[in-house]
């Protein structure tokens, strides 16, 4: 038998099964072993390049979704841009779209959630139209309509700057004939100077400086004419109350007569803008005059009761509160300083906001165990434990403002911006219903728990969580808003609209659609997932109902016409005394 083809026997073979015969023949273990690690290999790399061949599939695939994403959202903005002239920002020295914006371009989960926010809306809107067209706000489990402002198609006013930023042209254009046809002021009714500013004269202005078109400056104008001999008092503060077609003014009964701060502080952004629009000095100059007669007695903490006496101009003893009856404004000290693009002629605002700073910082707390920070109201010299939700919106005009002073103080304040964004959050997030109650108190070693415990779909949270998101770029406060989003959905949303509760605590659902669901509520959701070119925070400002005016330079205080009537607009593709019902 040749060599090399020597048969092995039984008993041959058994001995190389025996691990005992490779103990003893140590050379033959190695190269036994050599054997199985070249075969382990190959089967090992054989696997790896079948995995990394997979990986690369799916690195392919998703490069295709994301391209597919972004193509969606190039032509949606072109879309956008096709119908309402679009402010897609470009780098100017590179000629390419703004890295802030290509991130989100590339984000498709951006993209689907602002569609759903958008979906929201018309929702919203086709339930209004359907069942309280031209009224102030809907009742949706009653499917009607009420008129909580007179009759002056409140929800379709607050509506038409979010219609017109989200691209809704169609509801757009029909809300934009109702205004030309059928919105009469001459009503014989004692409207709030406060609401109807913030609501109506803000909504047209804003529209006005988004669209271009003048029937809404018109309006406004109208409107703005009515409310005016409300500051026809003896020290310039004005009544809160005014009949819009008799032009008498007084304030509530339940005030004793006074005149409430924020419903006096909070038309600044409004009139001084109007002036700027219209070339009109009146309007601007009746709400500066209220800043003049309140800073020659303004404390050096910034603090100011809710009641002062329109006819000494001096504050009554009443409680300080960042909260209702307050709140809004110290947001117009800081914000008419923004319209007026910062100048010297407006540091007067900035001024007398960073005294109200000042004063805030002294009525800041800490809860235990779980160290949420938050805004206490102060009586007399006592300090109470109790924060609203309306006070919510300080973390947004904290973090708006804190770029206004030098790199420590800076940080100071965006930290405190976090930090009380985070309480708020938490309002939503301690409930069972993930939404919050209209106001929460603090108690020592127990935290936070709801007082009153209604929710009418107020925005404040997820407006300060929008500025947060701008001014750090930090995703977390999107993720929060989106859950707050969420929860609205759940518990809020029906058939024919959506609803405020009752009780958090519970769910039981009220019977009224805020106007300012989908002033404020909506739009800031909506733009907490839009590019940041859109509404663009170095070119517009918010008034309290959300409506965005343009910065314009104030030059020695005197007021300066807008461009908008010579040249086309570079177009968009105290907070609320809301009622439970």
């Amino acid at each position: 038998m040749a060599r090399g083809s020597r048969s092995v026997s039984s008993s041959s073979k058994w001995r190389y099964c025996n691990p005992g015969y490779y103990l003893k023949r140590p050379k033959r273990l190695a190269l036994l072993f050599i054997v199985f690690v070249s075969v382990s290999f190959v089967v090992w790399d054989r696997q790896t390049l079948v995995s990394e061949h997979q990986v690369e599939i799916s690195e392919l695939r998703k490069e295709m979704s994301d391209l597919q994403n972004l193509h969606l959202e190039l032509f949606q903005l072109e879309e956008l841009n096709n119908m309402h002239g679009g402010t897609v920002r470009k780098d100017d020295s590179k000629g390419t779209t703004s890295k802030s914006t290509k991130e989100v371009l590339n984000d498709p989960i951006d993209i689907e959630r602002r569609e759903k926010v958008k979906e929201a809306m018309l929702h919203a809107w086709s339930s209004y139209e359907k069942y309280a067209w031209g009224q102030d706000e809907l009742m949706p489990q009653s499917k009607s309509g009420v008129n909580s402002f007179g009759g002056l198609g409140a929800t379709l006013i607050d509506s038409l700057d979010t219609l017109y930023i989200m691209g809704l042209d169609e509801q757009f254009q029909k809300a934009r004939e109702w205004v030309a046809n059928s919105l009469d002021f001459n009503k014989d009714y004692d409207a709030s100077v406060f609401e109807t500013t913030i609501r109506v004269v803000g909504g047209l202005l804003s529209t006005y400086d988004l669209s271009g078109d003048k029937i809404f400056l018109d309006k406004a104008r109208d409107i703005a004419d009515r409310l005016l001999p409300a500051w026809n008092t003896p020290s310039g503060i004005p009544y809160n109350i005014i009949n819009l077609s008799h032009g008498r003014a007084h304030n509530p009964g339940w005030t004793g007569g006074s005149s409430i701060l924020a419903d006096s502080g909070t038309e600044q952004l409004e009139f001084i803008a109007l002036s700027q629009r219209t070339g009109d000095p009146k309007y601007q100059q009746k709400v500066e005059n209220v800043i003049t007669v309140l800073n020659k007695t303004f404390p050096d903490d910034g603090l100011l009761p809710i009641y002062i006496n329109p006819h000494s101009g001096t504050t009554s003893y009443s409680s300080i509160t960042f909260g209702a009856m307050g709140d809004s404004f110290y947001e117009y000290l800081l914000k008419v300083w923004v319209q007026g693009n910062k100048t010297s002629a407006v540091k007067l605002y900035r001024d007398m906001w960073e005294k109200s700073m000042k004063g805030l910082l002294s009525l800041v707390r800490k809860s235990t165990p779980s160290s949420f920070t938050y805004i206490c109201e102060k009586n007399g010299g006592s300090l109470s434990d109790k924060m609203d939700e309306l006070a919510c919106f300080a973390p947004g005009m904290i973090a708006l403002g804190s770029s206004g002073y030098g790199p420590e103080d800076s940080q100071k304040f965006m930290s405190l911006a976090e930090e009380l964004a985070w309480t708020c959050y938490n309002f939503y997030q301690s409930t069972p219903t993930k939404l919050a109650g209209e106001n929460y108190f603090f108690h020592s070693g127990q935290d936070m728990s709801v007082g009153t415990s209604w929710n009418i779909l107020r925005p404040e949270t997820v407006e300060s969580l929008f500025y947060l998101w701008r001014l750090t770029g930090n995703k977390t406060y999107q993720e929060w808003g989106w859950n707050i989003f969420q929860a609205f959905e759940k518990n809020s949303r029906i058939e024919s609209g959506y609803v405020g509760l009752k009780d958090v605590n519970s769910g039981i659902k009220d019977d009224m659609m805020q106007s300012f669901f989908l002033a404020e509520t909506l739009k800031y959701l909506y733009l907490l997932f839009a590019p940041t070119s859109v509404i663009p925070l170095d070119e517009w400002v918010f008034n309290t109902e959300a409506h965005p005016l343009r910065i314009v330079t104030r030059d020695g205080g005197k007021p300066v016409k807008n461009s908008n009537e010579k040249q086309k607009p570079p177009r968009i593709g105290g907070r609320k005394e809301g009622r439970s019902g």
